[in-house]
């Protein structure tokens, strides 16, 4: 249900499906919700390696590589082993501190049994269910987590988008060091072997405060091509006037006004400025530049706390309610609060003509041209989710994802699978894209010390 191409991830491994599996399943697959779609995938695989083999051999299990299945575009087989079925009651019972019928109890019911029946064979349960791991524990079954998903071991390797270079870079680098200015700025060419650490479109400081910041913009045959990045810091450039208070703040700047980076991924706890930075950049290029057509934002609509129901009205005014964020930062984007009646008005009526309000729900079929795409929350979607959305993208649109890993609030996800962590990771090194984890709270002390502490 969580990933329906699991049956062809465990390689040269065999499975064995309970039954009480295959009831579950079919109670799940109606719907219109994600999960319902997964689990109709995971019928039609079966469906397929049912037609692909010869039936009377279920009992000796299916071969997963009878079928080539189309998972992520990639037609070959990722498992060489087989896939069986629970074909008889299981000729073992529960402890008694485990009464019932419960599916958890069926499931482990049948483990047991096979880990009777195959005793040179190590049985393992993969489940995603936490409670049904500690009960396995508990009745003497192996049990793990379902890995293929994650898309890191420890979340400290993920990217941060930036690199600290040491004090002495410029006398290391003194005789393979060329420098060079263009209409579009400062460049720097280095050559040396020792770039395997760089990655494309990645900031690399010094410590010390006044130093300047290099964008890396082309890595490969024992060179890189360094930028010298633009300042966006008070008494420096402005943004739609907002400026940067902090080196990962002014590098977000950067990403985000450069026109040949069609992909941004900001990453920080409350308080780091994602959303307020990200809103001052389309503003300056939609109103200012002209260089996109309109804003749109959107958001995953995930409770904190209970859902509040129905909402009535448009689809615009159904997304309203969650888009607080983007009406706090509006206020203090056009200070509104400092302006008369009829400016407040002319402002509002401006900007509502040029921010649109969309639902994640309908992005299915979309196309966006020319538009600077802002996706709130998006550490609550899965990799497929996604997919889904960011492939709306078409020529000359911008999109940027916004999110923070600690506030997960989808089931079954975690900040080694959530999907903002799965596009950071996939689109490091391409040439269009770039990436920055805000790591410094600006918000207010109050906010800062609340997400320090509590």
């Amino acid at each position: 249900m969580h990933d329906p191409s699991a049956l062809f991830r465990f390689e040269e491994h065999d499975l064995f499906i309970p039954m009480v599996v295959l009831e579950e399943l079919d109670g799940g697959k109606k719907g219109v919700s994600e999960v319902a779609r997964n689990v109709r995938q995971v019928n039609r695989f079966l469906d397929d390696l049912m037609a692909a083999t010869n039936t009377a051999s279920i009992e000796q299990g299916l071969a997963l590589n009878a079928i080539n299945p189309v998972i992520n575009g990639d037609t070959t087989p990722h498992a060489s082993g087989r896939i069986r079925f629970e074909t008889r009651s299981p000729e073992t019972a529960l402890p008694t501190l485990l009464p019932g019928n419960k599916p958890d109890n069926s499931i482990l019911l049948s483990a047991l049994a096979l880990q009777q029946a195959a005793v040179e064979t190590d049985v393992v349960l993969i489940s995603k269910d936490i409670n049904l791991r500690i009960k396995a524990a508990v009745v003497g079954v192996a049990a793990e987590d379902y890995a293929n998903d994650k898309v890191l071991e420890d979340l400290d390797l993920l990217y941060t988008g930036y690199t600290r270079l040491p004090d002495n870079f410029w006398d290391m680098h003194a005789d393979d060091l060329s420098s060079w200015q263009d209409a579009t700025g400062t460049w720097y060419r280095i050559e040396s072997d020792d770039l395997s650490d760089w990655h494309l479109n990645e900031l690399l400081h010094f410590e010390r405060p006044n130093d300047p910041e290099l964008i890396t913009r082309e890595i490969g045959d024992g060179a890189a091509t360094l930028e010298l990045a633009d300042d966006y810091r008070p008494g420096k450039r402005a943004v739609w006037g907002m400026h940067a208070r902090n080196r990962e703040q002014n590098f977000a700047f950067n990403l985000l006004m450069d026109p040949e980076i069609d992909f941004v991924t900001l990453l920080g706890s409350a308080g780091t400025g994602k959303t307020l930075i990200t809103l001052a950049a389309a503003l300056a290029q939609v109103l200012d530049a002209d260089r996109y057509s309109e804003i749109i934002m959107t958001r995953v609509t995930v409770p904190v706390g209970d859902d509040i129901g129905f909402l009535p009205g448009t689809e615009e005014e159904k997304m309203t309610p969650w888009m607080g964020a983007l009406m706090d930062n509006l206020e203090v984007l056009t200070g509104r609060e400092e302006s008369s009646g009829w400016e407040r008005a002319a402002t509002q009526e401006l900007l509502s003509n040029r921010i649109k309000i969309r639902s994640v729900n309908f992005m299915r079929g979309r196309t966006f041209f020319e538009r600077f795409v802002i996706l709130d929350e998006a550490q609550n979607l899965t990799p497929k989710q996604m997919k889904t959305l960011i492939t709306r993208a078409g020529p000359g649109t911008k999109f940027v994802c916004l999110g923070n890993l600690a506030q997960i609030d989808t089931p079954y996800l975690t900040a080694t699978s959530s999907g903002l962590t799965y596009v950071v990771d996939r689109f490091r090194n391409w040439p269009h894209a770039g990436h920055v984890t805000l790591a410094r709270g600006e918000r207010s002390r109050l906010a800062d010390y609340a997400s320090s502490q509590l």
